[in-house]
């Protein structure tokens, strides 16, 4: 399973602010900076953030981004569920969706199993990782 660039880049921005959480709103243009990502894209991914909550923004010359929880309560899979959705590594075990609809393997399949696991294993991981466990890395 690859990650996609706005998944990536919406981690790093949420490190970022772990890194600097308690000490006040950090402006976009910074972040953009130091992660050398253009400071648009970064605009959109923050946005998704934003509304989802994890995230606060204040306008003005002192204004940024700052993270809207403690940095120990965020973890890597609220960041990817809220930039991308579900954790799938094969639409075959999407939580929506009967396996029977996507796959005319169904019943038959030697590696849903597998796929599952993966997903589970994948899962735990991403959340029991905190933005506070990559900011001390």
């Amino acid at each position: 399973m690859k990650f996609t660039a706005r998944e990536q880049y919406g981690l790093r921005v949420m490190v970022e602010l772990a890194r600097h959480h308690g000490g006040g709103p950090v402006p976009l243009s910074k972040i953009a900076r130091t992660q050398g990502i253009s400071q648009g894209y970064l605009e959109q991914v923050a946005a998704a953030l934003r509304q989802a909550g994890l995230l606060s923004s204040w306008r003005g010359a002192a204004g940024g981004y700052a993270l809207a929880r403690e940095p120990q309560t965020i973890t890597v899979g609220d960041v990817i569920r809220v930039l991308e959705g579900e954790i799938v590594p094969m639409t075959c075990v999407t939580d929506n969706q009967d396996c029977a609809v996507l796959c005319s393997h169904e019943g038959q399949c030697a590696t849903r199993d597998v796929w599952l696991t993966v997903r589970r294993q994948l899962e735990k991981t991403l959340d029991n990782t905190s933005l506070a466990d990559l900011a001390r890395a």
